[in-house]
């Protein structure tokens, strides 16, 4: 009977286990999800109908608006980094500050942070930055641990600086714990929280963290002139940087813009940035011809976006007067002459031979997302079904020093989840049953979301199964032990938890853009 009692227990320490022997996550939360409906069942411990609501799950994961937008910021990332064009950005830019004491790696941090916010796929970043600047730092005579922690620690910047594959599924999940915690309150007026205003929450923190990283580089070349000499080698011409540095910047400007003023939705902003991609994919492989109808088309696009923002026409309306019908017009011709330019890209880009590996790496980075996201929607569903979440909010109300006292237990339990699980098992496992009991503590949403956010960007970096050391090893050089990738992380860990403690202590780094732009 005590066994039957504590089947959720036993169910969320079958998944650990299982994932612990190295089952794929995503086959081992149904399996334990299944296996444990049946055995509460047939204890009396569950209610088999709740099972009638997994196809109503699994439909609204699959149409979530939300959710949609993760494949094409995906794709835009695996555009950019297939194209090399991310690989440009890197060598270019690192002699920006190379000639200064520790310059170079304050270029691999600002480099980090620039394709944070154009890829945000951080395998692709960790080992791009791992591959270019990591021998050139070792070259320069930078000690190996700070070299190798640097391109780690910049290279995860793209789960915290928007936008970013992370922030999505973790917007999803708080709104829906917000919506649930509201539901429990007798509030059914609810509100939720939208993707633009995680974006913004944690727009602010991840420049913070940028700015510490750059304080300790430049804080340890002075102490320790030896460790972060400056390079010999000339700056780059400001004019080659220029070229390199403007795309991605008015990439990153369109998508994020549009989002954080109100123009787009989340997911028509990661269609802009898709198409965005493609176009400066085959600006670098086109010819001089297509390079300017790619400029008038991109010129095109940008004022059709304008135009839709502030004069939007439905010509199926029977009441249009003649400027309507005139800015409709002017919308199609501008289309017109868009869409055959954006066909052209798309097929130089394909026979270039980096649209396949895209397309291919953004179905199965979706793919093991979204199925992670159902399998997880399904345990949730089990373990609730079992009790799970009236003993998850009995346990967080003992804790000593009430609600901050529960989530200070909750950071901590996400920090060591961190060094075996990763963030998307974290966010769709665990958060849902946490973050309800949080929010009715009284806890802010959106405030909450960014210390998440934070603390699961640090399990890239918690040895020894964090994601970004493996990605490192695997680009490092030989003479880069794994000792000193995990030493060289350390200090950055640290620097991580300063980055929460001033989120937790100043909340309005995260409540404030979101509040005012919202």
């Amino acid at each position: 009977m005590i066994l039957a009692d504590s089947l959720d227990l036993l169910m969320v320490a079958a998944l650990m286990g299982a994932i612990l022997m190295g089952y794929p996550v995503t086959f081992t939360l149904f399996g334990v999800a299944f296996a444990f409906a049946l055995i509460g069942w047939l204890t009396g411990q569950f209610d088999a109908g709740l099972l009638g609501a997994l196809s109503q799950r699994i439909y609204g994961i699959m149409t979530n608006s939300v959710l949609i937008a993760i494949p094409m910021f995906i794709f835009m990332g695996a555009v950019l980094e297939k194209s090399r064009i991310a690989e440009d950005l890197l060598t270019r830019m690192g002699t920006l500050f190379g000639t200064a004491r520790g310059g170079l790696a304050v270029s691999v941090v600002l480099i980090g942070a620039l394709l944070a916010a154009s890829t945000g796929i951080v395998g692709a970043t960790v080992v791009a930055i791992g591959l270019i600047a990591l021998p050139t730092m070792l070259r320069a005579g930078y000690d190996t641990r700070l070299a190798a922690g640097t391109v780690t620690t910049a290279g995860t910047l793209g789960q915290i600086i928007p936008p970013s594959t992370l922030l999505i599924i973790l917007s999803d999940v708080m709104s829906n714990a917000y919506q649930q915690a509201q539901f429990e309150k007798g509030s059914f007026t609810v509100s939720t929280i939208s993707v633009g205003q995680t974006f913004a929450a944690t727009l602010l923190p991840g420049l913070v963290l940028v700015a510490l990283y750059i304080v300790f580089i430049l804080g340890i070349a002075r102490l320790k002139p030896s460790v972060a000499p400056p390079l010999a080698e000339p700056r780059g011409a400001a004019g080659d940087i220029l070229k390199v540095l403007l795309p991605p910047i008015l990439l990153i400007v369109a998508v994020l813009g549009s989002i954080l003023g109100g123009v787009a939705t989340p997911t028509e902003a990661a269609s802009v940035g898709a198409i965005g991609a493609v176009l400066l994919a085959a600006f670098r492989f086109g010819s001089a011809r297509l390079k300017r109808w790619i400029l008038l088309a991109g010129g095109a696009f940008l004022t059709l976006a304008v135009l839709a923002g502030l004069a939007p026409v439905r010509l199926q309306r029977h009441d249009l007067e003649f400027a309507d019908w005139a800015i409709g017009a002017l919308g199609v011709a501008l289309a017109a002459i868009a869409l055959p330019v954006l066909g052209r890209s798309f097929l130089v880009t394909g026979r270039s031979g980096h649209l396949g590996g895209a397309a291919t790496g953004t179905l199965t980075i979706s793919a093991m997302i979204f199925g992670t996201i159902i399998g997880a929607s399904i345990f949730a569903l089990v373990f609730r079904g079992l009790g799970g979440d009236d003993r998850i909010e009995e346990l967080l109300s003992l804790m000593p020093g009430g609600a901050d006292g529960a989530l200070v237990f909750v950071m901590i339990l996400i920090f060591l989840l961190g060094f075996i699980l990763d963030f998307v098992e974290i966010s769709v496992i665990l958060l849902p049953i946490v973050a309800p009991a949080l929010i009715l503590m009284g806890h802010d949403p959106i405030w909450l979301s960014v210390l998440i956010a934070i603390n699961l960007q640090t399990s890239f970096l918690t040895p020894p199964f964090g994601f970004s050391l493996f990605y490192l090893r695997g680009a490092a050089p030989p003479e880069v032990t794994t000792g000193a990738i995990y030493s060289g992380v350390l200090p950055f860990i640290g620097l991580q938890a300063l980055g929460v403690a001033a989120v937790w202590f100043v909340p309005s780094l995260a409540t404030a853009l979101p509040a005012w732009l919202f």
